[in-house]
This record gives C-alpha cells, structure tokens and sequence, in this order.
C-alpha cells in the first residue's frame, strides 16, 4: 500500500446499479494527493451474523472485512436506506465490526447520496452503531450528496463535477482527521 491516508470506503447497498456504490467508485478516482482510497465490494458474502461464529476461525469474509478494517486508517460509509432504516444486509456487516477492533479510534463519515428530501433514519441508526464499534465520526466529513442516477456514467461513476469536487473534500477532511492536521 502506498504511503499516505489509506480509506477505507464501505457501500451499504448490495445492487449493481447503486447511486451509493457509485459516489464510492468515484471517490477511488477523486482521491486527493496523499489518500488512497479503497472499495470493500464484500457485502453479499458475509454470512448472517451469529455471536457463535464470532471466534477463529472467522469466516472468510468476515476476516477480510476485519483485515481491510484494521489496514484502513480511515473509513467513509454510503448506505442506501430501506423501510426506514439501515438495510439489513448492511447492518449485518455492522454487527461483524463489534467483536473486533477496526473501528476503534478509526476517523468515520458517511455520505448520504439519497435524492433531496429523502433522507430518513438510517443515518441517525448509522450513528449509533458507530458509537457502540468506538468509531470517531468526523462531522465536517459527513454530507447529505444527492447522487441522481442521471449523474452516473456508464463505467459506474458519478459524472457531475461539483458532485466529484463534493466527494473529494470528504476525503481530504478525512485525510486531514486521519493524519492529525
């Protein structure tokens, strides 16, 4: 891994399509000098959390999570919502967090690419659970980014440059969090 902020950036949403998932790709493009950003794209194989399981040997992807956690020095979020809430794919890949340590400490902020005025509860939801991993959420980080689907290209990133210039602030105040600056 290259010297610098490495981010780690964590899609809530398991769909090819996803506008959540696309202001990710585009911040692996964005990333300003000094950060290195990478896409965990595991979310559909972690298994459905049981504490038993929680133990070694962890289940593969569940260790990889732990693994690409601990190697980050940063972490950015962007999570659909579903029926008002985390969606339950996501909160399963939360809930493999708690047993370990990768958050502990971690800068963490989130983007809510959902349209104007559709935001709900997942971000407030997303907020506790941060608190319980002993994540530290870097406010000036988190950002309400609507990301329409007319704003993303055919190779899955956003196209709009003021979006792009959005998502690359995010990085640097990460950056800027991670490196004590």
């Amino acid at each position: 891994m290259a010297s610098g902020t490495h981010i780690l950036l964590i899609t809530g949403s398991t769909r090819d399509g996803s506008t959540n998932t696309a202001a990710l790709r585009t911040a692996v493009e964005v990333a300003p000098d000094g950060v290195t950003a990478s896409l965990h794209n595991g979310l559909a194989e972690l298994p459905a959390f049981n504490p038993d399981d929680d133990r070694d040997p962890l289940p593969p992807s569940v260790a990889d999570l732990r693994d690409r956690l601990a190697a980050a020095d940063a972490v950015l979020i962007c999570t659909p919502e579903y029926a008002g809430a985390l969606p339950g794919s996501f909160k399963n890949l939360l809930d493999w967090t708690v047993g370990g340590t990768g958050f502990n400490g971690k800068p963490t902020a989130w983007i809510n690419a959902a349209a104007a005025g559709r935001a709900g509860q997942a971000h407030a939801s997303l907020a506790v659970v941060l608190g319980y991993v002993d994540a530290v959420v870097v406010e000036d980080a988190c950002r309400d980014l609507p990301v329409g689907r007319a704003v993303v290209g055919p190779d899955g990133t956003v196209t709009d440059p003021a979006v792009r210039a959005e998502i690359a602030d995010v990085l640097a105040a990460l950056h800027r969090a991670a490196s004590g600056a």
